[in-house]
């Protein structure tokens, strides 16, 4: 198993400002490991040195600086492992003098996260393949190529932390989008591509729309995803808004 979740309630001693993640890893565990034990204090970091930045802004930042440090420590290691990622904060802010609550997400790969919005699957990530043709762009004008859709005939994401020996191609700058919650937020399923490349965003809303347990839920969408014939590894969180 190559994956690693994590999960920060109160992220920075803030009451109810919550972190959610998940490391999807490939060529071996160490870089999705490490970027689950120190995410979290990266992220703490750009939000101390830049407090008055766009938290997406400051999502942006953190991931660049993640996959900086993660460079260093691979070399320190000598390993050459790499891990696509997504991961989500839920805080409080306020829209003039109304309190808010706000959803930002950043990604980079084919790790997803999806809003469930009054049943409807709202997608909240951007999917960074081979197959996209922006990002197909980004790489053949980056001196890269792509073979069956892998970067350089090699690697199927085109965005991840590590993979450092395709840097040049596989960067490590994220999707952001930010969403302010609803009471019809019912719930976000966070997930690897182990559950994506079977199953649809709004299938996988439909599956566990009744079901009010969040770790239920999550096994309920591992097993689908199983049964659906998935081959690879299956990381799948659901987090809930409302019971």
């Amino acid at each position: 198993m190559e994956d690693a979740q994590l999960s920060v309630v109160d992220l920075d001693g803030v009451k109810n400002q919550c972190l959610f993640g998940v490391f999807d890893g490939h060529a071996g565990k160490f870089a999705a490991e490490w970027c689950h034990d120190n995410f979290a204090s990266v992220l703490v970091e750009q939000m101390k040195k830049n407090p008055e930045a766009d938290f997406r802004e400051i999502l942006y930042h953190t991931y660049l600086e993640v996959d900086r440090r993660l460079e260093f420590e691979s070399e320190n290691a000598n390993v050459r492992s790499g891990c696509t990622a997504v991961t989500s904060v839920i805080r409080s802010e306020s829209k003039g003098d109304v309190p808010i609550r706000k959803l930002y997400t950043a990604n980079v790969g084919d790790a997803r996260s999806v809003l469930c919005r009054n049943g409807r699957a709202i997608r909240l990530t951007y999917d960074h393949k081979g197959s996209d043709e922006h990002e197909a762009r980004r790489i053949t004008e980056n001196g890269g190529f792509l073979l069956n859709n892998r970067v350089n005939g090699v690697l199927a994401v085109t965005r991840s932390f590590g993979d450092f020996s395709m840097k040049d191609s596989v960067i490590g700058a994220p999707f952001t989008s930010d969403i302010e919650l609803e009471t019809s937020d019912e719930f976000l399923i966070i997930a690897c591509d182990g559950l994506w490349d079977v199953v649809s965003d709004q299938d996988a809303v439909d599956h566990v729309v009744h079901e009010h347990d969040a770790q239920a839920a999550a096994d309920q969408l591992l097993h689908y995803a199983l049964d659906n014939f998935s081959t690879d590894n299956i990381s799948v969180m659901v987090v809930r808004f409302r019971s």
